[in-house]
Formats: C-alpha cells, structure tokens, sequence
C-alpha cells in the first residue's frame, strides 16, 4: 500500500486494486486508533476519524 503523507500524526495511503469495498476513489486514513476510507471529495466512506482531522484530509 503506498504511502501518500504523513503529518500531524495522519498517515495516508492509497491502493491502486482496491475494488472490492467501494466504488468513487478514495484514500485510507489511520490516525492513532482510528482509521477511514475517505473519498477524494471529501466524503467519509468507512470507519471514523476526529472532525479536526477529518477536515485537514
């Protein structure tokens, strides 16, 4: 899984085969114990992360 950033404890990554969960592009977000898959419009598809962070994504 590539990695796209990494800042202010996010860490951002893309899959490049990812069919199986969602259908619009999105990237995977972890921050500490959360994690979410959000779209490239800034929709939350999956999982859950804090609003300040979510925002910055």
């Amino acid at each position: 899984m590539p990695e796209l950033s990494r800042s202010g404890g996010m860490v951002i990554y893309m899959l490049f085969c990812d069919t199986g969960q969602h259908n619009k592009p999105h990237v995977h977000v972890y921050y500490g114990e959360y994690g979410a898959a959000v779209a490239v419009d800034g929709e939350l598809l999956a999982g859950s992360l804090p609003r300040k962070q979510l925002k910055i994504v």
